[in-house]
């Protein structure tokens, strides 16, 4: 079940992105580190209520975040929409042991069904330009590769922005 995520789950999710960030450095992707996801980052999606989880049998397995808030590296994008009627999706993390059973494909799901109930014109997202898995996911979804942004705090490589047209 995805339900918008509480001020308990906070520590779940801390694990979570830090098995993560393991799993993926042990693979070479350094995509997360101790800096990022923060529990700042999360303690803000939160409070903008837009933090969600994977919930099953009541044990937290994942989570997105979906946004109306654009980040300031992606404004020199050349995005396929106008800037003021878009979706963000950030920190989508499934729990290592879950991964590969199809968790992250309802929560991307999830993202796409509420943006396009919203009205939105589309959803936007980053990938490690070094995470050859997540770029795949994104292709097969239909998302459109747009451009780059880095994030210093995370790593000398680019992320990969991506557009879906809604």
């Amino acid at each position: 079940m995805i339900r918008t995520a509480r001020a308990k789950d906070i520590d779940s999710l801390m694990e979570i992105t830090r098995a993560c960030a393991i799993d993926m450095i042990s693979k070479g992707i350094h995509q997360w580190n101790d800096h990022y996801p923060s529990k700042t980052a999360f303690i803000n999606d939160l409070e903008r209520n837009e933090l969600y989880v994977l919930d099953a049998n009541e044990t937290v397995k994942g989570c997105i975040v979906i946004s109306t808030h654009m980040d300031e590296e992606y404004k020199p994008i050349q995005w396929l929409t106008n800037n003021n009627n878009s979706i963000y999706v950030h920190r989508l993390a499934i729990e290592p042991s879950m991964q590969g059973k199809g968790y992250a494909q309802k929560l991307m799901e999830y993202a796409e069904r509420l943006a396009k109930r919203q009205g939105f014109k589309s959803i936007r997202l980053d990938t490690f330009s070094k995470n050859q898995r997540n770029q795949r996911f994104y292709d097969l979804r239909g998302y459109q590769r747009i451009g780059n942004v880095y994030f210093p705090n995370q790593s000398v490589y680019p992320f990969y922005c991506y557009e879906l047209l809604l």
